[in-house]
C-alpha cells in the first residue's frame, strides 16, 4: 500500500512539474530517483545482484548509468543520427528545395477551399522532411501562408491547417516510431504499417473535418472582417539544385527499397542514414567545389547528433530511470497482476494511457514527454492484458502528437498564431474540430484492427 501511495505522489508531482514547463529530462530524472530512494528505503532491491554495486545507495545512481548505457546503444544512436542528418538537411538547403518544389503547383489552383484538404494532405508529406512541428509551422508560415492568402483563404483557416501538419503522418524515421519499434521487438517496418493502417484513414478523416470546419467557421466569421498582419519572411535565396530535393527523403527511400526489395539484407537505420549523409557530402562537394568547405559543413551532422542526445535521447534515459523506479516498488507487477483475467483489460489499458496522454498533453502542450515516459511499461501491462503492444502504444502515440494543436501552450500553436497575429485560442477553435475527429479516428480504428 505504501509503494502504491508513494508512486502516485511520484506521477502527481511529475505531472505538476510538466505542466509547470520544468525540463521533462530532469522532472523525469527527479521523480526516478525519488522512486528509486524509496525502493531501497522499503527494503527493495533497484538492481539485480550481477549490476549492484555492493552499497544500496549508489545503486541508485548506477542505475542512471545502466539506463545511459542501455539507450544509447542502437536506439539511441538511431535517434541522434537521424537527427543529425535532418540538421545537416536544413544547413545545405535540401529541406527548403524540397518545400519549394512541393509547394509549386499550389499556385495554379484558385479555389480556395479545394486547397484546404489538399495543403492538410500535403503538409503531412511534409512533415516526413520536417518532422518537428513547431518548425514545420514556422517554414509553412513563411513560405505557404502568403500564396493561401493570396487566392482568398481567411488567415485563421490558413493557419488552423498549418497548425496540424505535423501530427501522426506514418514514417520510418519517427523518433516516436524507433522507439515503439524497439521496444516491442518490431522491425520498423511493421511497426509503422499497423500505424499507417490507422493513422492514414484518420488523417483523411481530419482532411474532410478540416473543409466542413474551416468553412463553416469562415461563414460565421464572415460578418466580423477580421484580418492579421503578418510579417513573414520567404525561403532562403541560395538554394541548391533541384536533385537536393530527393535528399530529405533519401533515407526513407533506401529503407523502403532495401526492406522491400532486397529482404535478406539486413541493413539498419544508422547504416541507412550514414549512406544517404555520404551520397549528400559528394552532392555538396560538386556543387560547392571547396573540399574544405564541405568539410567544415558537415560538422552540422554531428551538431544535429548532439542536439537529438540532448533533446529525446536525454529524455528517454530520464525515462527509463523513472520506469525503473515503478519496477523497483513493485508498481508494473501489480498493474500487470490487475490486468490477468480481467475482462476487457486491453480496452481499459487503451483508454486509460490514451486519457492520460491527452489531458496532460493539453495542459503541457507536450504530449510525447508522456509516451516516452511509459512506453517502456507498455509490453509488461500488454502481455498482462493479453493485447498487442501496439494496441495500447499507437492510441497513446497519436494522441500525443494530435493534442499539442488544440493545446493553446503548444509551441506550434503560439507560433502560428503570433505569426497571424490571432490569439492560441482562436486558432484552437479552428484546429480543434479535426484534432477531436482524428482522435476518436484512432482510438476506434486502434481497437478494430489490433484488439
Amino acid at each position: 500500500m505504501v509503494e502504491i501511495i508513494i508512486s502516485i505522489a511520484a506521477i502527481i508531482l511529475l505531472t505538476v512539474l510538466i505542466v509547470k514547463k520544468y525540463n521533462t529530462t530532469i522532472a523525469l530524472l527527479f521523480c526516478g530517483i525519488i522512486l528509486l530512494a524509496a525502493a531501497v528505503i522499503l527494503g527493495h532491491p533497484v538492481l539485480d545482484t550481477e549490476t549492484s554495486t555492493g552499497f544500496v545507495l549508489l545503486d541508485i545512481f548506477k542505475n542512471i548509468e545502466t539506463a545511459f548505457l542501455s539507450q544509447l546503444g542502437n536506439i539511441g544512436l538511431t535517434l541522434m543520427t537521424l537527427m543529425g542528418y535532418s540538421t545537416y538537411m536544413t544547413y545545405i538547403g535540401a529541406n527548403d528545395k524540397t518545400v519549394q518544389i512541393m509547394l509549386k503547383p499550389l499556385g495554379k489552383i484558385k479555389s480556395k477551399y479545394i486547397l484546404v484538404p489538399i495543403i492538410f494532405l500535403l503538409g503531412n508529406l511534409l512533415s516526413l522532411v520536417v518532422p518537428s512541428a513547431s518548425s514545420l509551422g514556422v517554414l509553412l508560415m513563411a513560405t505557404l501562408f502568403p500564396i493561401l492568402t493570396r487566392v482568398g483563404m481567411s488567415p485563421l483557416t490558413a493557419a488552423g491547417i498549418i497548425a496540424t501538419t505535423a501530427t501522426i503522418m506514418p514514417t520510418p524515421l519517427g523518433a516516436d516510431n524507433v522507439i515503439a519499434a524497439e521496444t516491442f521487438g518490431m522491425t520498423i517496418l511493421d511497426y509503422v504499417g499497423k500505424h499507417a493502417a490507422i493513422s492514414i484513414p484518420s488523417i483523411l478523416l481530419m482532411a474532410i473535418a478540416h473543409y466542413l470546419w474551416q468553412k463553416y467557421c469562415d461563414k460565421k466569421d464572415e460578418a466580423k472582417g477580421t484580418a492579421f498582419k503578418t510579417e513573414l519572411k520567404g525561403l532562403r535565396e541560395d538554394l541548391p539544385p533541384i536533385v537536393y530535393a530527393l535528399l530529405p527523403v533519401l533515407p526513407l527511400i533506401l529503407v523502403i527499397v532495401i526492406n522491400l526489395g532486397f529482404p535478406s539484407l539486413k541493413v539498419g537505420l544508422v547504416t541507412i542514414t550514414f549512406i544517404s549523409l555520404i551520397v549528400s557530402i559528394i552532392c555538396e562537394a560538386f556543387r560547392r567545389k571547396d573540399i574544405a568547405k564541405v568539410t567544415q559543413d558537415v560538422q552540422e551532422f554531428f551538431k544535429g547528433m548532439g542536439t537529438g542526445l540532448a533533446s529525446v535521447v536525454s529524455i528517454m534515459v530520464a525515462a527509463t530511470v523513472f520506469v525503473n523506479g515503478l519496477k523497483a516498488l513493485g508498481i508494473v507487477d501489480m498493474l500487470m497482476d490487475s490486468a490477468n483475467g480481467l475482462k476487457g483489460a486491453g480496452i481499459i489499458m487503451m483508454l486509460a494511457f490514451s486519457g492520460i496522454t491527452f489531458i496532460i498533453g493539453l495542459i503541457s502542450g507536450n504530449g510525447l514527454s508522456v509516451f516516452y515516459a511509459t512506453v517502456g511499461l507498455i509490453p509488461s501491462v500488454a502481455a498482462a492484458a493479453s493485447v498487442s503492444p501496439a494496441m495500447i502504444a499507437l492510441p497513446m502515440q497519436m494522441i500525443a502528437n494530435l493534442v499539442r494543436s488544440i493545446s493553446p501552450v503548444a509551441a506550434v500553436i503560439v507560433i502560428v498564431a503570433s505569426s497571424t497575429g490571432a490569439t492560441p485560442v482562436q486558432l484552437v477553435k479552428r484546429t480543434s474540430v479535426p484534432i477531436i475527429v482524428g482522435t476518436i479516428s484512432c482510438l476506434v480504428l486502434s481497437f478494430v484492427l489490433l484488439f
